[in-house]
């Protein structure tokens, strides 16, 4: 496995600073990341059997996730493991959300060798989700920041005929963005 400092000279370099370039990287090629995304998609079908299902993602900057029930991974916590469309790399966690704390916790060591020893074979590089959950520090705007005033405005518009909101406060988020936000999330 590469040593974190490595990775996160990674994580900076693939930081495209163009605007155009928040879900893929220059030069992507499609094609040889679907080869990727089905790849793993198999790799982890073998490991864990036929309950593996993988989902690919829209409108975000990782390709797509897999999930494993926690009944197929002998343990009492789901598996979710996110491909990026930069590097590509991959990321995995456990529990509800990789966002969320403890989401580190019940990835043996053995698994994590795996999935990196896979991620080399595929071109591909893992980062410990520990790693991506630091705080982000490239060049795009991250975050309620990066939204304009003409989007914010539509949000709240569709709220309102919702019916969302009336009489409530919404709590804010003060968490800063991390390098999931950036190359693991929803644009």
């Amino acid at each position: 496995m590469l040593s974190p400092d490595r990775l996160r000279e990674l994580l900076r370099e693939l930081d495209d600073p163009d605007p155009k370039h928040l879900e893929v990287p220059r030069n992507y090629d499609v094609p040889a990341a679907r080869q990727r995304f089905h790849q793993l998609a198999d790799a982890l079908e073998r490991r864990f059997g036929p309950s593996v299902s993988a989902g690919m993602g829209q409108d975000a900057s990782f390709l797509g996730v897999y999930e494993v029930p926690a009944e197929a991974t002998g343990t009492d916590r789901a598996l979710r493991v996110l491909i990026s469309n930069f590097g590509p790399f991959v990321t995995a966690g456990t529990g509800d959300g990789l966002s969320l704390p403890g989401c580190e916790e019940g990835l043996s060591d053995e698994f994590v060798t795996w999935l990196d020893e896979l991620c080399t074979e595929l071109g591909c590089v893992y980062v410990p989700v520990e790693l991506v959950k630091e705080p982000y520090d490239g060049p795009i705007a991250l975050g309620d920041d990066a939204l304009t005033e003409e989007l914010l405005a539509a949000l709240a518009a569709a709220n309102e005929e919702e019916g969302e909101g009336e009489g409530e406060e919404e709590e804010e988020d003060d968490l800063p963005p991390t390098w999931l936000d950036r190359y693991f999330a929803y644009m």
